[in-house]
C-alpha cells in the first residue's frame, strides 16, 4: 500500500527510485489512510524526512504523513520555501485527531530543556498528544524530553558520546513493538545524554521494552501504549553515522569512530531490517 505525501517533496523522487509506492495526495477523509504527524526537530530536515518515510512505507497500510514544525524557532539548515511548501504549524493540525505522532530528536542535548527556545510549544504539543493522538513515538532527545515532561525523569550527561551500533535485549516479550525481532538485536545510537534505568522502574506506568548492556535503556512504553520512548535511531540509514562522524571531524571536534559500525573500513548495515519491523509493528498494532 502507498505512503501518501505532499506533491513535490524532494524525498519522493528518491523513494520512487527505490521502489516505494507513493501517492502525492493529501486527504481529510477519515478512514482512508492512517494519519501520522511528524514533528521534525532535526536541523537537516530533508535527511530525516527521507529516513522516516522509508520506515513508514514498510507497512501494508495506507499511511498519510504530515510534517509539522515549531513556530518559535529560526531554522538555519532548511529553506523557508521548503517549510512553507511541506510543513504545517501546530495550530493548523491541533483541531483534529491523529493516529500517530512522531517527535524526533534534536542536537540540543547539552542544553537544559527549559533553555530550548521552543520548549513551551513542545510542552503544549506533548500535553495535547495525550488526548488527541492514539500513540506518540518519541525519538532520542525527543524521548528524553517526553520522559522529563510526562514523568519528571531527568536526563543524565554521559562521559562521552554514545556513538555506534549496539546490541539490545528484549525485556518485555509481550510488547508488540518488538514482535518479530530477535531476542538480541542491533540498533544505532548517537547521543551525549541518557536516562537512568532505576528512574524508569520507579514509575509504575512505564515498562522497559528493550535494554542494552552497552547503551542502556533503549525502548520504553507506558502501559496504555500511547507513549513510546526510543533512545536510539532505528530510522537511520546506512551512511548516517558515517556522515555524522565526518561532519564532527571536519569541525575539529574530538569524537571516536562509531562502534560496531565499520566493516573492512566501510559502513555495515546490521539494523535496517530491525527498523523496518519496529515501524511496521508500531503502525500495525498501535495506530489502528
Amino acid at each position: 500500500m502507498p505512503i501518501i505525501t505532499k506533491a513535490g517533496l524532494p524525498a519522493n523522487k528518491i523513494l520512487e527510485k527505490e521502489g516505494v509506492k507513493l501517492k502525492e495526495k493529501q486527504t481529510e477523509e477519515k478512514g482512508e489512510a492512517i494519519q501520522i504527524a511528524i514533528l521534525n526537530l532535526m536541523p537537516m530536515k530533508e535527511d530525516t524526512e527521507l529516513q522516516l518515510l522509508r520506515k513508514l512505507s514498510c507497512t501494508d497500510k495506507n499511511v498519510q504523513i504530515t510534517f509539522v514544525k515549531t513556530d518559535n524557532h529560526k531554522y538555519k539548515n532548511v529553506s523557508q520555501e521548503h517549510l512553507d511548501n511541506f510543513y504545517e504549524d501546530f495550530n493548523s493540525i491541533k483541531n483534529k485527531k491523529w493516529d500517530g505522532l512522531i517527535i524526533t530528536g534534536a542536537p540540543i542535548e547539552l542544553m537544559e530543556f527549559e533553555e530550548v527556545d521552543y520548549w513551551d510549544e513542545l510542552k503544549e504539543i506533548m500535553e495535547w498528544s495525550k488526548q488527541n493522538v492514539k500513540s506518540t513515538l518519541h525519538i532520542c532527545w525527543g524521548a528524553q524530553a517526553g520522559l522529563y515532561y510526562h514523568y519528571g525523569i531527568e536526563k543524565i550527561m554521559l562521559p562521552e558520546k554514545k556513538f555506534g551500533v549496539f546490541k539490545h535485549t528484549i525485556c518485555d516479550e509481550q510488547s508488540l513493538l518488538v514482535k518479530g525481532l530477535k531476542q538480541d538485536f542491533m540498533a544505532p545510537h548517537s547521543r551525549h545524554t541518557t536516562v537512568n534505568e532505576n528512574d524508569i522502574k520507579k514509575k509504575q506506568n512505564l515498562i522497559i521494552t528493550a535494554y542494552s548492556n552497552d547503551a542502556g535503556v533503549f525502548i520504553v512504553e507506558n502501559k496504555q501504549k500511547n507513549q513510546i520512548f526510543v533512545m536510539g535511531h532505528l530510522e537511520y540509514d546506512i551512511n548516517t553515522l558515517d556522515n555524522e562522524y565526518k561532519r564532527d571531524i571536519s569541525k575539529g571536534l574530538y569524537i571516536r569512530k562509531p562502534q560496531n559500525y565499520y566493516k573492512n573500513g566501510q559502513p555495515f548495515d546490521s539494523w535496517s531490517k530491525n527498523g523496518d519491523r519496529f515501524y511496521s509493528n508500531w503502525v500495525n498494532y498501535y495506530l489502528i
